[in-house]
């Protein structure tokens, strides 16, 4: 597969890495530990070097498994894990914490349960309003002279928050969700990565599976899948929504892709620094999103998508507004 540096960092990745998060959460049951692990292993086999956990996916069994799966293929992959989270006994989450005593302690734990020796990528989950960002910055810079952590990284983050972080640790790379339906980031975002350097890693590429075309208004989601509780899954914003589908699939037909393999490669188009991470628990899916890197959409095929974007208005809010309200903070 294609390579690709994260900025101005010297991170070099995959140019399309695998989001781990729904092996173990978020998208109904986990999926069974050893077709997991040979799901992860096959992506590797297949050339993704770039692999995405948290320790709130689970929380922590997703860092377990991530850890079983890549412990004989160690030192040929990136592993990027995350902090900013605290969980209650019955394993919810309980509130925000960035302070510099419970980065450290993530840290420790995060690294046993990779079992590795250091974090190639140490994302702040959510931004803390209650933490200076300063001291979150000054907190991975000790990890890293330490060797625990080798790359900071912000999920979620604005503009400013990214300017602040970046004077005390050079940020390596922001995630946040990015994709033909979630646009925002083109507005602030990007020209402040471009600016600084920073890589970008969009989580969601494919609209939690809407761009795929496998989902529509008539789909039922199971009892612990999160896309029940998303204002742009509801019945009438995916009806609604159809026609951006209808669309990928269009040009799909027209290039013998696939809308996801179109979704992917235009976001792969946007930018030579930007890495998105497509999750699944199904191997042709594996298949089908790695096959996105060999892709190349024409100025022509882009300037089609964009043309036509812009008579389509996507309906819904990405998150619940108890949700929404965290981010925006």
């Amino acid at each position: 597969m294609h390579k690709r540096k994260l900025g101005k960092s010297d991170l070099e990745v995959s140019a399309i890495g695998l989001g781990c998060m729904g092996l173990s959460y978020g998208y109904g049951p986990a999926t069974d530990t050893q077709e997991a692990i040979a799901l992860i292993r096959t992506a590797f086999e297949r050339g993704v070097t770039f692999f995405d956990t948290a320790e709130a996916y689970g929380p922590y069994r997703n860092e377990e498994l991530l850890g079983e799966a890549l412990a004989p293929i160690r030192d040929q992959v990136v592993i990027a894990t995350k902090f900013g989270f605290e969980f209650n006994e019955e394993g919810d989450q309980s509130g925000m914490n960035s302070r510099p005593a419970h980065i450290r302690e993530v840290a420790e734990a995060a690294l046993k349960r990779l079992r590795t020796d250091r974090i190639d990528l140490f994302y702040q989950h959510r931004v803390d309003p209650d933490v200076p960002i300063e001291d979150v910055a000054g907190t991975v810079k000790d990890l890293i002279r330490e060797g625990k952590v080798k790359h900071f990284g912000l999920s979620e983050a604005g503009g400013q928050t990214i300017r602040r972080a970046h004077a005390v640790q050079p940020v390596s790379a922001l995630q946040s969700e990015y994709s033909l339906w979630w646009r925002e980031p083109e507005q602030e975002i990007l020209p402040t990565l471009e600016e600084l350097g920073i890589g970008f890693v969009p989580f969601s590429p494919l609209g939690k599976g809407f761009l795929t075309g496998a989902i529509n208004e008539s789909t039922s989601f199971g009892p612990k899948d999160f896309r029940n509780v998303v204002p742009r899954f509801s019945s009438e914003a995916r009806k609604a929504n159809q026609a951006l589908v209808d669309l990928l699939r269009q040009i799909a037909a027209r290039k013998q892709l696939t809308s996801a393999q179109v979704a992917l490669a235009w976001l792969l188009a946007q930018k030579p620094w930007i890495v998105p991470i497509p999750g699944t628990t199904k191997l042709h899916r594996l298949e089908e999103n790695i096959g996105a890197a060999d892709v190349t959409l024409t100025p022509d095929d882009l300037r089609d998508i964009e043309n036509a974007l812009s008579h389509i208005t996507v309906q819904g809010d990405r998150y619940p507004a108890h949700l929404q309200a965290r981010i925006n903070r």
